[in-house]
């Protein structure tokens, strides 16, 4: 198995930042159309009104917006929690003028415990003064946590669902069989229980996710370098739920490519962008990669190893 380990490229500003910076194709302003011409990638800040209008221009209002945020950052600098906020509604609210008068709005968002479960209560304070209404508060379960012995393991990730006017929402179902039979009800006169009135014989997710795996090194959607990277089968159920066959969907943080590489899956069209260059070209390569080798990822290697190597090689020569 090869092993090549990335730092956090969030937070890495040494040697190998810069080694990929010089293999990025966008610089911040810049955008990349596909040459299949399904999605749209690009290299700009959330909170720039202008590089939205840019990146959507000729798009089809999207229909559902994924959003994973930064939880403490904004534009690569520690902010307060106010600061935050600010920046926050900034985007927030150039995603509500952009959207199809009837979409979705998911937004995943930590919440520390150590500092009052901030920005978490702020975010949804900011949200309950926006045009958004709010639908659920999501759960997902991490496999694996942190903690202490003198406190609850920490193993959720929060995310808010809400609304712009009255979207469409698909039933899914989890890989989870129903067991359970009873819950005995009239029918047309006919007595069932709930396993004969069922749609399907899985059980259907609720607002507590147990059913997805953490994404980990061993994994092959795996990307390295991509901190708290998002399992593609939860971005996958968001978009089967929330979205059509041919719906726009965006994300202002690409990050790992996760909701294009779903949208690619799904038959949905993109429009993603970062600001980082790195993780905008990480977001194509992932595209790419998927359609020359059906992989969804790259384990524990990464999308650059054979520039580096090449590099290396001709280093040592």
């Amino acid at each position: 198995m090869i092993n090549t380990p990335f730092p956090r490229l969030d937070l890495d500003s040494g040697a190998v930042r810069k080694q990929l910076l010089s293999l990025c194709r966008l610089e911040r302003g810049q955008i990349w159309q596909d040459p299949e011409g399904r999605h749209v990638v690009g290299c700009g800040d959330a909170g720039d009104a202008g590089f939205i209008k840019k990146i959507f221009k000729g798009v089809k209002p999207p229909a559902l917006a994924v959003f994973d945020p930064p939880y403490n950052l904004a534009v690569f600098e520690r902010q307060t929690v106010n600061e935050y906020i600010e920046w926050c509604r900034r985007w927030v609210d150039s995603c509500y003028r952009l959207l199809n008068d009837n979409a979705a709005f998911y937004v995943w968002l930590g919440a520390d415990q150590k500092e009052h479960f901030q920005p978490l209560p702020q975010f949804m304070m900011m949200m309950a003064a926006s045009g958004f209404k709010a639908r659920s508060f999501i759960t997902m379960r991490n496999q694996r946590g942190y903690g202490t012995q003198k406190n609850w393991m920490a193993i959720r990730q929060e995310l808010l669902y809400y609304v712009k006017g009255e979207p469409i929402f698909n039933v899914q179902y989890t890989d989870i069989p129903k067991i359970l039979r009873g819950y005995y009800k009239e029918v047309n006169g006919h007595v069932t229980e709930n396993m004969e009135r069922s749609h399907s014989p899985n059980i259907r997710p609720g607002n507590v996710w147990v059913d997805i795996q953490q994404v980990f090194y061993r994994m092959e959607e795996n990307v390295n370098g991509c901190y708290a990277q998002k399992p593609l089968k939860a971005i996958e159920r968001i978009i089967m739920a929330s979205s059509s066959e041919g719906d726009t969907v965006t994300d202002f943080f690409a990050h790992s490519g996760t909701t294009l590489l779903a949208c690619e899956q799904t038959n949905r069209k993109c429009v993603t962008f970062d600001i980082d260059p790195v993780f905008a070209e990480i977001t194509i390569r992932r595209l790419e990669h998927y359609r020359m080798t059906g992989k969804t990822g790259w384990q524990n290697s990464h999308p650059f190893e054979q520039e580096l190597e090449k590099k290396e090689a001709d280093t040592v020569t």
